[in-house]
This record gives structure tokens, sequence and C-alpha cells, in this order.
């Protein structure tokens, strides 16, 4: 496995640089994927991102692979105009909750904050064998005995 590179490694960096590129690439497209346009906003020509940086993708994938308790995300508060980041609680009918009062202009800008957050909550050796179980029916997850 290749472990997610800690604070102050120009790794890391080099991720965060190359994240903030594709999101700035990005802006004026809807969604959001992590990838270059050429020019930006149009989605005609694309590269860079996780086609081409594989470290950036597997951190990616890393970060979506995490259960939704405590996920970072962006909650549109005024439709087109205003974006908040907030944490899922995991449980189904309860809000999530806003992590803070900063309020963006664009849905675009609050992905790049959510990748350098949830980056600082992913120890270094995340994902690595010894941290998955055995199946989805583990006796551990109260399925009922049969």
């Amino acid at each position: 496995m290749i472990p997610i590179p800690g604070p102050g490694t120009p790794e890391r960096e080099r991720l965060i640089n190359e994240h903030k590129e594709c999101i700035d690439s990005m802006k004026g497209v809807a969604g959001c994927s992590i990838l270059k346009c050429d020019p930006p906003g149009d989605t005609t020509n694309v590269s860079g991102g996780i086609h081409e940086d594989m470290l950036l993708n597997r951190v990616l994938i890393r970060m979506r692979a995490q259960p939704a308790a405590g996920k970072l995300v962006d909650v549109c508060t005024k439709p087109e105009k205003e974006w908040r980041i907030a944490r899922l609680s995991g449980i189904r009918g309860v809000p999530p909750e806003f992590v803070n009062d900063k309020v963006y202009d664009n849905e675009h800008d609050p992905q790049h904050d959510i990748f350098l957050m949830r980056l600082d909550e992913l120890p270094e050796s995340d994902g690595f064998p010894e941290h998955f179980g055995e199946g989805w029916k583990r006796r551990d997850d109260n399925w009922a005995a049969t």
C-alpha cells in the first residue's frame, strides 16, 4: 500500500496544489471532478488530476470509501448562491452539522477546503489491509444470527 503523504512533505504539497488547480479549472462546470479543463470551465478537453496523478487518485478513493458518519460535505444553503461545509451524522433523519461559519459563493471552493480537512484527518496508514474486516456481514455488524 502507498501511505498518505504526511504533513509538511513535498508530496503532500504537490497533491494539494494539483487538487487546487483542478478545482479552479472546473469552476463553471456543474459537479466536482478532479480534472483540469482546457480552457478552464470547458470540459471538451480534460487532462491531469485523477487521470494522471495516481497518488491523488488513490487518496481521493480512500476519502470517498470512508463511512458516511463524520464525512464532510458541501451544503447549498441558498440555491446557486451560498454553500457551507457540514459534517454528516451517519444517522438517517439527523441533519448534518455545519463545521464553521464560512460561506462560499460557488460550489467548488468548499470542495478544496473539504479535501484539506479530510487530508488532515486521515492517518498516513489509512486503507492498509489490516484496517479491513472479513466482509459486510461480520459478527460485530449487529446482524441477526441465523
